[in-house]
This record gives structure tokens, sequence and C-alpha cells, in this order.
């Protein structure tokens, strides 16, 4: 009975993976220019979080269509673009890489960063009523009600200077991206990105080799994950078991073009970007 009982859960859940849809997920935003067969084909959102900001970050708002600053992200705008064009005039620049949307409790952006934008135009919203939530789950509602079909559309949303600096603010943007889990975000930063995998479907990850890795990760979120298996990574997993207190897929390294996962947990990935 114990031996029917077993096969029986294995063939059920063989049979769930396989009715999993395949979501494709790639880097290529981090490439000069996306190319045209891209897949899958998205469009990209960028949110600029009050931290260090990535050396690329000029190319993640290249390929945006919508951009927003995320309370004192705005600061990070004003002060770290021009140290990007250095033979550039530095109110040219600010001139140039205007946000649409300013959004959060706004109790870190300085005056008068908030004065130049407003004068070019940008769109301020005032959340400091919500003392709930943080400035970048603010920012991603927007983003979802400005665009109320997301969930089934080809959006995806890159937030710059999500990692290092304070913890608890790391952790906070990793839970928002588990709280908005059905919309394609990424957490990056100069080092590496994070990205949520549901356990709803089957994932297959298109590696930008010039760009990415070697070194990467899957870590369970949320719950623990009875199965885990990959393909395409140096230590692939097999029906692996993955929890904390326990094994972690981490300093793992892919080793081809497309890494493949399926779990019956959330996953988060994590890849290491490479230096110019």
């Amino acid at each position: 009975l114990s031996l029917s009982l077993s096969l029986s859960h294995f063939f059920c859940s063989r049979r769930r993976r396989l009715a999993m849809d395949l979501m494709s997920h790639s880097s290529s935003f981090l490439l000069p220019t996306i190319p045209a067969d891209n897949q899958p084909s998205l469009t990209y959102a960028l949110v600029v979080l009050n931290q260090r900001l990535p050396r690329f970050t000029p190319l993640l708002w290249k390929h945006a269509q919508l951009r927003l600053c995320a309370d004192g992200g705005a600061n990070r705008l004003y002060d770290e673009f021009p140290q990007l064009f250095p033979h550039e005039d530095a109110f040219d620049v600010r001139n140039r890489y205007k946000p649409d949307v300013i959004k959060g409790d706004l109790d870190s952006i300085r005056r008068e960063v908030l004065d130049f934008y407003i004068n070019l135009g940008t769109m301020i919203l005032d959340e400091s009523h919500d003392q709930d939530t943080t400035d970048l789950h603010k920012c991603i509602a927007y983003i979802r009600d400005f665009t109320p079909h997301l969930e089934n559309s080809n959006w995806c949303i890159l937030v710059a200077g999500a990692l290092g600096g304070r913890f608890d603010h790391e952790i906070g943007n990793i839970n928002v991206i588990c709280r908005f889990s059905t919309m394609r975000i990424i957490l990056l930063s100069g080092d590496c990105l994070i990205q949520f995998l549901p356990r709803t479907h089957h994932h297959e990850i298109l590696i930008q080799s010039s760009v990415e890795g070697p070194h990467c990760g899957l870590i369970p979120i949320g719950m623990p994950s009875g199965s885990t298996t990959t393909t395409g990574l140096q230590w692939d997993l097999t029906d692996t078991e993955m929890r904390f207190g326990g094994l972690i897929s981490t300093s793992n390294i892919v080793k081809g073009e497309k890494i493949t996962v399926q779990s019956d947990s959330d996953l988060l990935w994590t890849i290491s970007i490479k230096k110019p």
C-alpha cells in the first residue's frame, strides 16, 4: 500500500509538472541593443531606488518605456547620472534624464531635487499617508494600475539600486517581488540580479554570457522546496529538496546557454553581472 501511494504521488506530481506552462527569461536588457527576435518580447519599465546605482542604469533607462524614481531614488538620479557622463555638462544630463514619475512618502528626496524635477514636468505622487508599504511597493502598484492588463501583457519592471546597503531594505525589496508574484520584476545591483520564479510554471533562462554569469543560485522562498530539478548548471538539481537550515543552491555555475528549472515551490534566481 505504501509503495502504491508513493507511485501514485510520483505520477500525479509528474503530470502536474508536464501540464505547466513554460515561462522564458532573458537578461537581454543588459545588452546595448535588444535583438529584434529576442524572446520573450518584453516592454520595460524602470524604477530607480535610493541606493548606489549600477553603472549600466543609463542602458536600462534607454530600454524603458516608463521611468519612475522611488522617493530618494530621485537624489541618486540627480547626483549620480552626471558622474556617468563626466565629459558632459551636469545640467544637460539632468535635463535629458527626466523621470516620468516620482512616488513615495517623500521623506528622503531633497527639496532642490524635488523642485528641479517639478520644473521639468515630472509627476509627483505623495504617498506619505501610507506607512505600511515601501516606496518600491508604491511604485510597482502605480505601474500595475497604469497598465491594468499587466498580468496578461509583456511588461517587465527593472529595479535599479535594489541590492546593497542595508539588509532590511534588500529583504523589503525581495518581499515586494514576492507580493507582486504575477508580475515580472528584476532587482538589480552592479554585481547581480534577482528575480522570482513562480512554482506555477516551468522556467527557461536564456543566459547572456557576454554580460552575466557564471555564478548563480536558486533559493526557495516562502516555503521549502520538496523537489527542484534543473539542467544547464555545473551542479544540477534532480528532484532535490531545498530549505533554509538545509541545502540551498548557492555558488553554482552556469554551464550552457540555457538553464531549465522546475520546482514545487517558488524560487529566487540570482546570477552575477560581469564588470566591463
